[in-house]
């Protein structure tokens, strides 16, 4: 049993709790008769809260409001002191009788309350009694005006205490007032920071702790937040095995916030995750962050944390179907609509909505009630958390029959009342709680229902027998196939552009102006009462999230990683390269390799095509195809090379024979590129003359240029050409020394889209996961681009330029850079795995030889290296 049984939380959300008195109360003048008790009394800016010792008895609340007298009882002897207080009141209320959570109950009574100081000086406690009483009769904007100089005032003579640090020696760099924020209550305090210690020391006695601290080497996380629409809050994650893992701090200004954001995040002790949304997007769909994971990242990215109701944490209605016995999560039926609002599923509902919508003055809303609220949020949760509800509704539950008692009537009713629009909260998706908010595990009396049930656990759906198999049910729906599919959809509607503006109108998502991030600006509201009443709105209607995304998000893959992400999946380690040859035939830069069989191929600046055998270790041919540098090469068949040259022309080299077969000009400007697509054979070409050409009649002898497909034309110069397959259909992909990639489609030859993702020419492409493309340029910097939206999901800038890629079609990413550096990447995880220094100078190419699980690179250094593939143990 808790040692107190007084927190905040049996005050009005927002009030504070000033002072605590050692005493006696009593309703009699006299000790000796009446009601006597021993305990504490709390000072609080809206009332008087007495907690007697023994917690067979009440709390005793006396609101300010309903007190018409407060005095000091005089002494029957004249010049004698009696140090005592009489609170007459008018009505009062107890609470928490023998420990047990109820309905407060309401005594509607005069009583008189006497209260005997055991320590404290009674003229002292009565002229701050009396000053709260006063504030009491004011207006809410007046009342919380003068309280909030009653508190200035105090936190003006409090210095933070350095007795509490650890070490005595320490620096203070900034000492702040802030305030600590839990799920409707707020703990004023000073916050001072040292070099390897943050601090927190609360105003009152209230908290476990007299001081809170978190070391800056555990911090692991750190957000800014919105807390009642301004930027004043930052919520710190340290490590779950540190003394304080979590805090969620407000300030009293924007400025201080970002004041002590900025030490935290220079200073050389704080050692931050780095988690980029890219990357998580990234990760999510490439299936290794699970849908709820990456739900619950974007709430904390946008604002949502579980310590602030007005902006918890919000989670879709997935299932549609709460009457069946069994779930058919492969029926489509089963599922919501992910693509509407909960207030536009039912067209009749939506139609009287609009016609309303359509009468109203600007500001315009569709809809009069938010999907996240605090009372919403509680409505789920009062099993979990009764105690939050009793502190929101004025030591009250609701009525029983709106109470949340079934999941299919609470379905229903968010799809036809006219009023009622909620989404989840994440805890219906929580496995590891078990479905625990969903039972009366407390015993609490809710009262009886309308046919004279009482209210008890929440009814599920015929398909759950037990509350831990209904979350289970549900989350295993969050991570269907359906549900991944569609999830970007509702992402859009939450978190991104169809939040707000002209598409959230189209999408019928329209709520109170009031509740959209950056609508209103409190600093500029100056008149007490308008302030207020936004300060109230804000708590009660909800708030929409802050907006992540602009453009349409990316759809999630169909690939999924089942097992857990953990640096001891052999998958996701990185690959030991073994350099088992170096091969220096070339007098110039080598532009191009690859390795057929035993035999490395490979064309340099010098404009000569080199070929080495492995096995015999030494040069088998050697010839010099033009007086102009060789770009590329490609195996055509198993014994022909195409070469591409600066001189225009693409050579057809016999490697068994060693002779040119044939040469034709290919372009107007030097050849820059060249791809061998083995299904169609197909030979693809860029030119600096800004032309793709597709080649079908290469290997017959005479018949390349009869053989010619398609040609696109580009502005820029081509500098690198891959494809890819959609429905059976190719595309050729280009990239051009503009920064554009141009997507084209072979068989009506038309240019499907094109999208510019660098400002430098880019310098290798590949078409990977999810109709994806990864791109590199050569400022260094490698972008994701999604080619369903045309949006780049992520970019890394490389700290030096990048030169060259190679893609193993699964997961890895080789970068060749212009240090010589060859980078590895997982491109599922999104995480470099590591770095080898492979060359003394830029690698032009790297190529990867499946068979002989061997990579090959070329140099401006003149080398060509090969590497075997050897798994980390």
């Amino acid at each position: 049993m808790n040692k107190s049984r007084f927190s905040m939380l049996v005050l009005e959300p927002g009030e504070i709790y000033f002072e605590d008195y050692s005493c006696i109360m009593n309703t009699q003048e006299a000790k000796t008769s009446g009601l006597c008790r021993i305990g504490h009394l709390k000072l609080c800016s809206k009332s008087l809260v007495f907690e007697p010792r023994e917690w067979i008895y009440p709390l005793t609340k006396l609101h300010f409001k309903d007190c018409s007298e407060i005095s000091i009882v005089k002494a029957l002897v004249e010049n004698d002191t009696q140090n005592i207080i009489k609170v007459k009141m008018k009505q009062y209320s107890e609470m928490l009788e023998e420990n047990i959570i109820a309905p407060y109950r309401f005594k509607y009574e005069n009583q008189n309350f006497y209260f005997y100081f055991d320590f404290a000086s009674a003229e002292e406690c009565l002229c701050q009694m009396q000053q709260l009483q006063r504030a009491s009769t004011l207006h809410a904007p007046e009342h919380n005006s003068m309280v909030a100089t009653i508190l200035h005032s105090r936190y003006m003579r409090m210095v933070f205490d350095p007795v509490m640090m650890e070490d005595f020696t320490e620096k203070i760099v900034c000492e702040l007032q802030a305030e600590k924020i839990s799920p409707l209550v707020r703990h004023q305090g000073k916050l001072a920071l040292t070099p390897t210690i943050l601090y927190f020391q609360p105003f009152s006695n209230i908290e476990n702790s007299p001081i809170f601290k978190l070391r800056l080497e555990d911090m692991r996380k750190m957000y800014k937040r919105r807390f009642l629409l301004r930027q004043v809050g930052l919520e710190i994650y340290g490590e779950k095995e540190s003394l304080m893992s979590h805090i969620y701090l407000t300030f009293p200004s924007e400025d201080q916030r970002d004041k002590i954001y900025e030490i935290l995040e220079q200073s050389p002790n704080v050692k931050l995750e780095r988690g980029h949304i890219e990357e998580m997007t990234l990760q999510w769909q490439n299936g290794v962050v699970s849908n709820y994971d990456y739900l619950l990242y974007l709430n904390c990215l946008a604002d949502r944390s579980k310590n602030d109701l007005t902006q918890y944490p919000v989670f879709p209605w997935v299932i549609a179907d709460y009457t069946s016995d069994v779930l058919d999560l492969s029926n489509v039926d089963t599922f919501r609509d992910l693509s509407k609002p909960m207030g536009a599923l039912n067209p009749e509902r939506l139609e009287k909505l609009k016609e309303r919508y359509n009468e109203m003055n600007e500001p315009k809303f569709l809809y009069g009630s938010h999907y996240s609220a605090p009372g919403l949020v509680l409505f789920y949760l009062v099993r979990k958390y009764p105690r939050y509800m009793l502190c929101l509704q004025n030591g009250k539950f609701d009525h029983p029959d709106r109470m949340f008692n079934s999941v299919r009537d609470v379905y229903n009713n968010c799809l036809r009342n006219m009023s009622d629009f909620k989404e989840l909260v994440p805890e219906f998706y929580d496995t590891s709680a078990k479905g625990d908010f969903l039972v009366n595990k407390y015993e609490i009396d809710f009262g009886e229902r309308y046919d004279g049930s009482k209210v008890h656990d929440v009814a599920l759906p015929p398909w759950a027998r037990t509350p831990e198999e209904f979350v289970s049910i549900l989350r295993e729906a969050l991570e269907s196939e359906y549900v991944s599919r569609h999830l970007h959809l509702w992402i859009d509607l939450i978190f991104g552009y169809k939040q707000r503006g002209k598409e959230a109108e189209l999408a019928n998502n329209v709520f109170h102006h009031v509740c959209y991030e950056g609508s209103v600006d409190l600093e500029c509201v100056y008149d007490m009462n308008d302030r207020h009443a936004l300060e109230v709105q804000i708590m009660e209607f909800g708030q929409v999230p802050k907006q992540l995304f602009t453009k349409p998000h990316v759809r999630r893959g169909a690939q999924t990683v089942n097992k857990p992400l953990s640096q001891s999946d052999s998958e996701f380690r990185a690959v030991k390269l073994e350099c088992i040859d170096t091969i220096g035939l070339h007098k110039e830069d080598v532009n191009c390799v690859l390795r057929e069989g035993s035999r490395i191929i490979s064309v340099g600046k010098d404009g000569t095509l080199k070929v080495y055998d492995m096995v015999q270790g030494k040069q088998m041919r050697s010839i010099v195809l033009s007086s102009t540098p060789l770009s590329s090469c490609v195996m055509v068949d198993e014994n022909t090379v195409a070469a591409g040259s600066w001189d225009n022309e693409i050579y057809l080299y016999n490697v068994e024979y060693g002779r040119v077969v044939e040469s034709f000009r290919a372009h107007d400007d030097s050849v820059s590129c060249l791809l061998w697509i083995d299904k169609e054979h197909f030979l693809i070409s860029g030119g600096w003359d800004g032309v793709v050409r597709v080649w079908g009649n290469v290997g017959k002898i005479g018949q390349a240029l009869r053989g010619l497909k398609a040609e696109f034309d580009h502005d820029g110069k081509i500098t690198t050409v891959t494809y890819r397959y959609q429905r059976f259909e190719l595309h050729v992909i280009a990239g051009t020394s503009d920064g554009e990639v141009f997507i084209w489609d072979l068989a009506s030859r038309e240019l499907m889209n094109k999208v510019r993702i660098h400002s430098s020419p880019v310098c290798g492409a590949s078409y990977a996961l999810s109709d994806s493309i990864i791109t590199v340029s050569e400022d260094g910097d490698m972008y994701v681009t999604d080619l369903s939206v045309l949006d780049s999901v992520y970019h890394k800038r490389m700290t030096e330029a990048t030169s060259s890629l190679c893609w193993d079609g699964v997961s890895t990413l080789w970068l060749g850079d212009s240090a010589g550096t060859l980078l590895q990447w997982n491109m599922i995880t999104v995480t470099q795995l590591a770095e080898h220094k492979a060359h003394s100078d830029l690698i032009t190419c790297i190529y990867l030889d499946v068979i002989s699980n061997t990579l090959v690179t070329a140099s401006k250094d003149r080398t060509v290296k090969v590497w075997r593939l050897v798994k980390s143990s």
